[in-house]
């Protein structure tokens, strides 16, 4: 099956990792870029060898040789470009988090509904088989009953950064929550009670933004979930499972540079390798993140099987 043919609207830095990551893909292809400088675009479509760019979104989505579109703008674009593309026959991979309402979400879901395409939001870190291993380790019950979820994420951003600004769509839930929010429902379900408290942004620009915030959630079967973020400090990526006879950690949760994940039963701790055989041909660094995801989204629009991971195997043992 021939791979699927991405367009990307916008020239942002992500989107340049992550035409990086799937150069070389059989699944994956990005055909064309738009920015609303058409000499940006020209310039990003030279340096990774795309045969189309174009000066404006809705011409970009308008060209027929485009199957998918990948949209990476700023949050507060993500729900409406997402359902131009939805409206105009493409299946959509949209950047976290791809809109700041439940409503605008459900807007989205109906658009593809109506259009019969497949919309998907980019949390990376979902489709990546180092994810598997620990979801398989708690599902077969390896720490005993899971009891609480931990999950933290922050990173330094100055004043006037984009995700310190209210009319981009900022703020750290926005931004970082949204990972420690898409974990803690992925191992403990859908939260009955959720209670926060946050520090407002004061930075000029960011009025209504939470610069940090930490969350007590409460979860199905006695379930609890914890979390916190931050946009002013020391850079932190942090998950663990905790369970009535152990737990799960994984060292590098949303990135998954590690390509591994740790089991600890007493004072016993196994390092457990996400892809032992090779089948997601992992290597250092971020790149195999996004290719994961971008190859897992076109599979999903070709119908073609994912790789499977041979499950998980002992990488040592201290």
């Amino acid at each position: 099956m021939s791979a699927v043919r991405w367009g990307m609207l916008s020239t942002a830095g992500i989107g340049r990792m992550v035409a990086l990551a799937v150069r070389g893909s059989g699944d994956t292809r990005f055909v064309a870029v738009a920015s609303r400088d058409a000499a940006k675009a020209r310039g990003f479509a030279a340096e990774f060898g795309l045969p189309l760019s174009f000066g404006s979104y809705q011409d970009l989505l308008a060209w027929h040789e485009v199957d998918a579109v990948y949209v990476p703008l700023p949050v507060a674009m993500h729900t409406e470009w997402t359902i131009r593309a939805l409206n105009a026959g493409k299946h959509v991979l949209c950047e976290k988090p791809f809109a700041v309402t439940a409503a605008d979400a459900g807007r989205c879901f109906d658009a593809a509904k109506a259009a019969s395409r497949l919309v998907i939001e980019g949390l990376m870190w979902r489709e990546h088989p180092q994810t598997a291993v620990a979801v398989q380790l708690v599902a077969q019950g390896a720490i005993g009953r899971l009891a609480f979820i931990r999950a933290a994420l922050s990173v330094s951003a100055p004043p006037g950064d984009i995700r310190r600004t209210s009319v981009l769509g900022g703020g750290a839930v926005l931004d970082l929550g949204c990972y420690c929010i898409s974990a803690i429902r992925l191992f403990g379900g859908q939260p009955l009670q959720v209670r926060a408290v946050q520090v407002p942004d004061p930075a000029p620009g960011a009025q209504g933004c939470d610069l940090r915030l930490a969350a007590t959630l409460t979860l199905p079967d006695d379930v609890v979930g914890q979390f916190d973020v931050g946009l002013d400090l020391t850079r932190r990526d942090e998950l663990e499972l905790i369970g009535t006879e152990g737990k799960v950690v994984v060292p590098d949760p949303w990135l998954c540079r590690t390509g591994r994940v740790e089991l600890h039963s007493g004072a016993k701790a196994e390092y457990l390798a996400a892809d032992p055989n090779g089948a997601f041909g992992l290597g250092p660094g971020e790149d195999d993140a996004y290719r994961i995801e971008l190859d897992a989204a076109s599979r999903a629009i070709t119908g073609a099987p994912r790789p499977a991971s041979a499950g998980r195997t002992r990488w040592s043992r201290r």
